[in-house]
């Protein structure tokens, strides 16, 4: 049986977060919810209107370009791509072809071709029989980023849109929601006999709105072209759409080329040339980025924190800025650190993940004075878990939340020491057991001096002072 060898290449477009749309004033606004509200007669392309480039937009890409190490364009210019849907109403989208704002560049270790810029389309809603479009999303700045056909298999093209999302989000260019349908996957599939030069027939694959689906898709799609070609019949070029319920993907279209869009340049705007914008440099733009998620997990690493830590706060901006914000309060002491990573990713996880929801609205200063409370055991490991399930539901000082619950950690050697010449008293056959070489008599004195103490007594104490009671007797 022969062997087959799949390469992927992915093509990524992502909503852009601007104040107005692509070449118009009207609002980006993602969540309004009544149709055909943001619109107005440029991106409705009534006759006689001229579009404008929204600044913010260039800026955003080639921002990206700087962070991903890619080369930036000087000139630029947009065209025109014939387009005869209804979610356009020109006829045609503006895009870029020949000259896009970013070319090559790389991003977990996956080569980039280009990202350009061009405004979305209009969505269309099929229902009862009708077709209804909503034109709210037509002329948002869309980026569209293609990767160079050299992902080799599903996983590694899902962790790649995975990290492209943080990219995203960390620059603040795009919220990228794939639910929201703000970031949007088409992944282009070819299988190729094992030893092969050449590449296989191309099958791009649509609607793949879930990293889940995009690996799945895949997947689907090696086994079938492989299945096919093990057969001895063709795989056919065309554009084929997913089934996430079916687990399948379904012909939609034979794939256009260009020469199918007829791209000319936009007559109606203007060349641009990069250099002549001052805070459009490369310098400029370099300057201006954040720490960028590689940079950031490997500041983590230095820190000691485990792979699977780095993980989870890492590869989100909301949990990575607040736990940036708590490094800060404590004031680099490790071992501190590493208990409040413990907590975030365990509980502060895993409070949040047990209801949709919730959200995340913990208060740093809190949790890192919390954090110290249990690193210098003014509470128990059990008591900072109360304490922590009242800050995340409603806030508060931990310290005043510890003593109202009774959670604050008994640490007095005295106040202890009676508590446990009592139950000695009471349990005076598991000490004469502990003195004959039992240890697991100890621990089980430990856990009755616990309740005794209501959960409140220092256990490393407790275990101290209860030797040193038993070896007097």
């Amino acid at each position: 049986m022969k062997k087959y060898h799949p390469t992927i290449g992915l093509e990524v477009h992502a909503e852009l977060k601007t104040r107005t749309k692509m070449f118009c004033d009207s609002p980006n606004d993602p969540d309004e919810m009544r149709p055909n509200q943001n619109v107005c007669p440029v991106c409705m392309a009534h006759p006689g209107t001229l579009p404008v480039i929204n600044r913010e937009a260039v800026r955003h890409v080639l921002r990206i370009g700087a962070a991903i190490d890619a080369e930036l364009a000087d000139f630029t210019e947009f065209d025109r791509k014939s387009y005869f849907y209804p979610d356009i109403p020109k006829g045609y989208q503006i895009s870029q072809y020949e000259h896009p704002l970013v070319v090559r560049g790389t991003l977990s270790g996956v080569p980039i071709t280009r990202v350009h810029l061009e405004e979305d389309t209009a969505r269309s809603i099929h229902a009862g029989g009708k077709s209804l479009v909503d034109f709210n999303r037509a002329g948002v700045p869309l980026m569209e980023l293609v990767t160079e056909p050299a992902i080799h298999d599903a996983e590694s093209a899902g962790n790649f849109a995975r990290e492209l999302q943080l990219l995203l989000r960390t620059l603040g260019a795009s919220d990228a929601n794939l639910e929201k349908g703000e970031m949007r996957i088409e992944a282009n599939i070819s299988v190729a006999e094992e030893g092969s030069e050449t590449l296989g027939t191309k099958v791009e694959v649509k609607n793949l709105n879930s990293f889940r689906s995009v690996e799945r898709a895949i997947a689907y799609e090696v086994a079938r072209q492989s299945e096919l070609l093990q057969k001895g019949e063709k795989v056919l070029q065309e554009t084929r759409g997913w089934d996430e319920t079916k687990q399948t993907s379904f012909r939609q279209r034979t794939k256009e080329g260009s020469a199918d869009y007829r791209y000319f340049p936009e007559p109606d705007l203007p060349k641009l040339f990069i250099s002549e914008v001052p805070d459009f440099s490369h310098e400029a733009l370099l300057a201006s980025l954040p720490e960028l998620p590689w940079k950031r997990r490997e500041r983590y690493a230095a820190l000691g924190l485990s792979k699977d830590a780095i993980e989870h706060i890492g590869s989100d901006v909301e949990r990575a800025t607040f736990f940036d914000a708590v490094l800060s309060e404590l004031e680099n002491d490790a071992a501190i650190i590493m208990l409040a990573a413990n907590y975030l990713v365990s509980d502060v996880m895993g409070w949040l993940a047990k209801d949709s929801t919730r959200t995340f609205s913990l208060a740093p200063g809190s949790f890192s004075k919390l954090m110290r409370m249990a690193h210098e055991n003014k509470v128990s490991s059990r008591g900072a878990k109360e304490v922590l399930a009242v800050l995340l539901e409603k806030g508060g000082d931990p310290e005043g939340i510890a003593k109202e619950g009774g959670y604050l950690q008994v640490s007095d050697p005295e106040t202890l020491r009676l508590s446990i010449k009592e139950v000695i008293k009471v349990n005076e056959g598991v000490a004469k057991d502990y003195r004959a070489g039992k240890e697991a008599a100890l621990q089980y004195l430990v856990g009755q001096a616990m309740k005794e103490t209501k959960g409140a007594g220092n256990p490393t104490l407790i275990r101290q002072i209860l030797i040193e009671e038993i070896g007097k007797n």
